[in-house]
């Protein structure tokens, strides 16, 4: 292509964006149908920002200039259409995503407003209203009666981060940055956790049957992206407090969790987990063999517990699902670069206290 052609294409990306995005979806191959439908979609979403009665900001916008409220603002004028259900709404909302996707890898746009939107609409956190509801000074009670240091620092983990039982199992100590003194212990060797004190880290990569860091893992992780977790005091006094007894681990991955009883120094698997969290579970009586996942307090139900009472706490639904492992690549860059400002405040604001 020659400079002329390129200066006309920059011309039609800035004068006409969305002609722009359907001209390269004939090129692409896309069919006139669904050039048809896309341009439908975007063309009323171009209608939207330019009458200043209906966006959020009181003043006309365009595509290019559209803020992440605007994007907010036309779902959930989309949403309010008698002539729509929710799936079409959201089969709407992915035309304007891909398009803002489109215009930002070829450059025309800056960023894509409708990531986060998108994040938003794609909850997957469960929100079953069956499920047994337990309060925070209920818990704290509960954590309270375990006395001892592993099966405390399992409880304490897994309801203070919302990780997973495989990757709470999968945690190495290399995953694990406190400021505290851990009598001789080498942890924090990630890079992820460097200059992040007080922090754990979970990969995203060790599945069942594949060998990390040296050892063949019986567990998963299912996070889209590696997360770093902060780690406030109680848990980081929990911890401190399980390495003081933890015994020398038999693999050379070292572990965080290891047995101290059968197996002695072999990683935790997932279901030597539950069985702790059965045991105390059935004693505060939130368990019942034979029961349902409404009615029984598992690893799992620790994650629902922080996802939660964390969202109603903070209302930020994207600190959570990035803390959860939900969220994909453009969310996760954005809270790993601020990693300080909009996860690690966040998070020790308003973090619920377990310990008496």
């Amino acid at each position: 292509m020659s400079a002329a052609d390129e200066d006309v294409d920059a011309d039609t990306a800035d004068e006409d964006p969305i002609g722009y995005f359907l001209e390269d979806m004939e090129l692409h191959g896309k069919s006139g149908r669904t050039r048809a439908e896309y341009g439908r979609v975007l063309r009323r979403f171009e209608g939207f920002l330019a009458d200043p009665t209906r966006g959020p900001g009181g003043a006309a916008s365009s595509p290019a200039a559209a803020s992440h409220r605007d994007c907010m603002a036309f779902v959930h004028e989309l949403r309010r259409d008698p002539d729509l259900t929710d799936s079409t709404t959201a089969t709407y909302a992915a035309y304007l995503h891909r398009f803002f996707a489109y215009m930002t890898q070829v450059g025309a746009f800056d960023a894509n407003p409708m990531a986060l939107v998108m994040e938003e609409l794609d909850e997957r956190i469960d929100t079953d209203p069956t499920r047994r509801e337990i309060s925070v000074p209920r818990m704290r009670a509960f954590v309270g009666e375990i006395t001892h240091p592993l099966e405390r620092a399992l409880v304490v983990t897994l309801l203070k981060t919302g990780m997973r039982v495989g990757e709470l199992c999968n945690l190495d100590l290399r995953d694990v940055a406190l400021s505290r003194d851990l009598a001789g212990y080498d942890v924090g060797d990630r890079a992820q956790v460097d200059g992040r004190p007080d922090s754990l880290f979970v990969a995203s990569e060790p599945s069942v049957g594949e060998v990390h860091n040296g050892e063949t893992r019986s567990a998963s992780n299912k996070r889209k992206r590696g997360t770093v977790l902060p780690v406030d005091d109680e848990l980081a006094e929990t911890l401190v407090r399980w390495l003081a007894v933890r015994p020398d681990a038999v693999s050379p991955a070292e572990p965080l969790f290891v047995a101290t009883g059968s197996g002695w120094g072999e990683r935790l698997t997932p279901e030597q987990v539950g069985r702790v969290v059965r045991t105390h579970a059935a004693d505060a009586g939130w368990y019942e063999s034979g029961a349902g996942a409404t009615e029984n307090v598992t690893p799992h139900y620790f994650r629902h517990f922080f996802t939660t009472h964390l969202r109603d706490r903070t209302g930020d639904r994207g600190v959570v699902k990035y803390l959860r492992g939900d969220v994909a690549d453009d969310i996760i860059d954005t809270y790993t670069h601020n990693w300080g400002d909009n996860v690690r405040e966040t998070y020790e604001q308003h973090i619920y206290s377990l310990l008496e």
